[in-house]
């Protein structure tokens, strides 16, 4: 049986009378990367700062690295590093300088070696006397991530960590990422990239304060129990303008001369789309259902309730 990195029950969380976390429970096994998906103001961040001890829950119990979510809040934060998503370091300073203050903040003795420990796993040793206003969106995330990693910490927390950074300098990010994970530290990341999400062990899907679902991505898309239809044929956009409002198609989506349809029965959507066929020289297939076929549905199911 796999360790757990954390382990809590019944969490919850209200500001005001808003509920923003409702009831959840949550365990993520040490070395794992934990991804959290949902809507903007859907409660991610936090049920993730609840976790790590960042915030108090209004109700709950648990534990984060054998620590009480409830007592232990500020031994959990030393073995937590944090890394929000708007970049907050000094553009007249440094690479190494930012790092060096970070890691004063900290209050740590071993200064300099940590910092040069951070630059070379990071591959920001050849830039470390250059100025971080000078660095790319890239770079900067790479900076950002290096200075959670200095105090070693147990657990690493990620709010939308890659929003507005390039594909090729997201993939290295999340490379490094699962190095991370290798060495064994737990990693708990929100994002919006499907891809990214695909790229962790284990997801979770809240919703209006609720989870919706967790587990890898295969059973997360498996849970839907969606069916998707493949649609070649003339006119396509013409055609999805055509079924927009059909309540039995739960997705649509377009990707060049390919439309694909998704529902919960698959003899409903070849009835929804078979009087169309001669108008539009229709064919089409069963194909895999994809996760952000799920996220969508997970939410319009979150919107119902």
């Amino acid at each position: 049986m796999e360790e757990l990195a954390i382990n809590v029950h019944d969490l919850s969380k209200k500001f005001g009378k808003r509920v923003v976390v409702n009831h959840i429970d949550i365990s993520v096994p040490k070395g794992k990367i934990y991804g959290f998906l949902g809507p903007n103001g859907s409660g991610k961040t936090t049920t993730i700062r609840m976790l790590c001890g960042l915030l108090t829950p209004d109700s709950g119990n648990g534990t984060c690295l054998g620590f009480d979510i409830m007592k232990d809040a500020q031994k959990i934060r030393e073995k937590v590093g944090y890394m929000t998503q708007k970049f907050s370091f000094w553009d007249d300073m440094t690479v190494r300088e930012n790092l060096e203050f970070t890691a004063n903040i900290y209050e740590m003795n071993n200064v300099k070696q940590a910092v040069d420990e951070a630059l070379v796993k990071l591959g920001l040793d050849k830039r470390a006397n250059q100025l971080v206003g000078t660095l790319s969106g890239g770079w900067k995330q790479r900076l950002a991530l290096a200075a959670c990693i200095l105090h070693k910490p147990e657990i690493l927390l990620l709010d939308e960590p890659t929003a507005g950074v390039d594909p090729k300098a997201r993939r290295e990010f999340w490379d490094e990422l699962g190095r991370l994970s290798d060495e064994g530290m737990t990693i708990l990341v929100s994002t919006h990239y499907m891809d990214e999400a695909e790229r962790c062990h284990e997801l979770v899907y809240i919703a209006y304060g609720n989870l919706m679902v967790k587990g890898t991505v295969d059973k997360v898309i498996e849970k839907t129990e969606l069916k998707t239809l493949e649609l070649k044929g003339n006119n396509l956009p013409l055609l999805q303008n055509t079924l927009e409002q059909n309540k039995d198609i739960t997705t649509m989506s377009l990707f060049g001369g390919v439309l694909r349809i998704c529902g919960e029965d698959e003899q409903k959507l070849i009835d929804i789309i078979a009087p169309y066929q001669k108008q539009y020289n229709l064919t089409w297939q069963p194909t895999n259902t994809y996760l952000e076929d799920a996220f969508i549905y997970y939410l319009k199911k979150a919107m119902e309730n």
